[in-house]
C-alpha cells in the first residue's frame, strides 16, 4: 500500500512553496519554547528540495530557533508558575526536573547538548531561564549545538541532492512501514 510516497511528494511539494522559508523561521522559533513538532521535519524536505539553498535554510533554522529558545529562557525566568501545568500535562516533568540537575552540573554544556540531540530542547531554554543561567552562555551553547545539528541535517541532503530525493521516493513507503512496525513494537515493549 502505498501510503507514504503520496505524503511525500505532497511534502516535497510544500517544502518548494514560495512561503516555505516563513514557516520554517516560525516553527524553529516556536519549537525552541512551546511547539513541539522540530524545525528538521521541514529544514530536511526544503534543503532536499533545494540544495542551491540548504546553507541558508540551515543559517535561518538557526537563528530562529536560538532566538525562539531566548523566549523560552524569558518563560523560565518570568512565568514559570504558567507554564508549569503545560509541563505537568505533556510529561515533561522528569526532563525538566532533568534539566535543572544538568544546568547544575554542566551549565554550558546542558543547553549545548539539548541544542544538538533529539531532547527536547524547550524544555532546556526554560529550565535555563528557570534556574538563572547567565544569557551569554546560554546563547553561545544553543547557537553552537542548534547550529551542529542543522547544518548538519542540511548538509547531508545537499550532499544526497537529486539522486538521494529519487532514491528516497523509490523506498518511502517500506521505510514509512518500517517505521510504523517499530513504533508498534516499541509501544508493546516498554508499555
Amino acid at each position: 500500500m502505498k501510503l507514504f510516497s503520496g505524503l511525500y511528494a505532497r511534502v516535497m511539494q510544500w517544502a518548494r512553496h514560495k512561503y516555505a522559508t516563513y514557516w520554517l523561521a516560525l516553527v524553529s522559533f516556536t519549537e525552541s519554547s512551546f511547539f513541539l513538532i522540530p524545525p528538521d521535519v521541514m529544514l530536511a524536505p526544503m534543503s532536499l528540495a533545494r540544495p542551491d539553498k540548504a546553507w541558508f535554510y540551515a543559517g535561518l533554522t538557526t537563528v530562529a530557533s536560538v532566538l525562539g529558545g531566548l523566549l523560552g529562557y524569558l518563560i523560565g525566568l518570568f512565568a514559570l508558575q504558567m507554564v508549569e501545568p503545560w509541563i505537568i500535562q505533556f510529561g515533561y516533568v522528569e526532563a525538566y526536573e532533568t534539566a535543572q540537575q544538568w544546568f547544575a552540573d554542566y551549565g554550558f554544556w546542558a543547553i549545548f547538548l539539548a541544542g544538538f540531540t533529539p531532547i527536547p530542547y524547550k524544555i532546556f531554554t526554560i529550565a535555563a531561564g528557570a534556574v538563572g543561567m547567565l544569557l551569554l552562555p546560554f546563547i553561545l551553547g544553543s547557537l553552537i549545538g542548534r547550529g551542529m545539528r542543522f547544518f548538519l541535517v542540511a548538509g547531508l541532503m545537499k550532499w544526497g541532492g537529486k539522486p538521494f530525493e529519487e532514491k528516497l521516493h523509490l523506498w518511502v513507503d517500506r521505510l514509512g512501514w518500517l517505521t510504523v512496525g517499530l513504533l508498534v513494537l516499541a509501544y508493546f515493549i516498554f508499555m
